[in-house]
């Protein structure tokens, strides 16, 4: 194995920003699973596929309204439908999940085991009802099949060039448009959540629920309709980072989510589970540590390297790097 040394101090700040743009889409997906985990003491597994519908929804979207013959204000209004679709069917499903999987289950008091069983199973549903749209050919008068389609529909293609990668320099560093609309992009969703959670009588409703569920009970919150918020404010953050995760790499099928779920809930473990702001630091480090080792290391090392790094930050601090839960917050 050669370690390529040179190459990465020599590409170090676009490294690092190419790194914090993957980071920022994994932290948006952590969202779901550390909201979740913190009111519900359950990891949603089936959020990866939450995170999967968007990116197709946002493939639609701008195949049905012809964003290849789009450009200025157009193209902008036909991204902005995008982002709306992919967040509107992501919170669609994420509902749909509550509403079948898990509701009947917590009004059962069921064991947390079965509800991950529930939650596993509920995944494989999910990616395999898609996998059988993928197989249909005729789509939007396709002869080929999506799943070959999808591939080759590439969205900055789509876009006339108005997206399509355009770079600038600072200090010297040469920076990715995309990269710096996914970075602001993410970074800003956090931030409202964090403040919404924090300041919003909804958002402390939820605090207070993962907290102590009986005790907020009592005090007049409604733990259905706060785990019902709980789902949709995650599924709609999932379908950002598919507006955001599209808008970078350009394709999806329909077993995109499964890796991208288990990085994001390596980052929200590496973060702290059940923590907000602890899912925007893990997916950052997350993202950032695995770009730098690939360059040292090989890009077959990528995904070697985001679990190496949660095991060795777990050795240390077990609860991750912030620990914080949600019930923890501070108003």
């Amino acid at each position: 194995m050669n370690l390529n040394f040179e190459f990465f101090f020599n590409n170090l700040p676009e490294l690092t920003i190419t790194g914090l743009a993957f980071g920022a889409i994994y932290a948006l997906i952590a969202l779901g699973y550390t909201m979740v985990y913190g009111v519900l003491q359950l990891i949603n597994f089936a959020h990866s596929e939450v995170f999967m519908y968007g990116t197709f929804a946002m493939l639609w979207t701008i195949m049905a309204l012809g964003a290849a013959d789009a450009n200025g204000v157009h193209l902008v209004a036909i991204l902005i439908a995008a982002l709306f679709a992919a967040m509107a069917m992501s919170a669609v499903i994420a509902l749909g999940l509550e509403r079948i999987a898990y509701r009947p289950l917590i009004k059962r008091n069921a064991p947390r085991l079965i509800a991950l069983i529930s939650a596993i199973g509920a995944s494989f549903v999910l990616a395999e009802l898609m996998g059988l749209r993928d197989k249909i050919s005729g789509w939007f008068g396709l002869d080929d099949d999506l799943s070959d389609y999808v591939q080759k529909a590439k969205i900055n293609n789509s876009m006339a060039g108005v997206l399509e990668k355009p770079r600038f320099e600072i200090a010297g560093v040469s920076i990715s448009s995309i990269d710096v609309i996914v970075i602001v992009s993410a970074v800003a969703m956090m931030v409202l959540l964090d403040q919404f959670v924090r300041r919003s009588r909804l958002g402390k409703g939820i605090r207070a629920t993962a907290q102590d569920p009986e005790t907020a009970s009592l005090m007049g919150v409604n733990p259905t309709r706060t785990i019902q918020m709980t789902f949709l404010i995650g599924g709609l953050m999932a379908g950002v980072a598919a507006f955001l995760y599209m808008l970078k790499l350009d394709a999806t099928n329909y077993q995109v989510g499964f890796l991208l779920g288990v990085k994001a809930f390596t980052a929200a473990v590496l973060g702290g589970i059940g923590n907000l702001r602890g899912a925007l630091l893990g997916g950052l480090v997350l993202g950032v540590a695995e770009n730098w080792g690939q360059a040292i290391l090989g890009s077959e090392w990528r995904d070697v390297i985001a679990f190496v790094l949660l095991v060795l930050i777990l050795l240390v601090r077990p609860t991750g790097l912030l620990g914080e839960s949600l019930g923890k917050a501070r108003a």
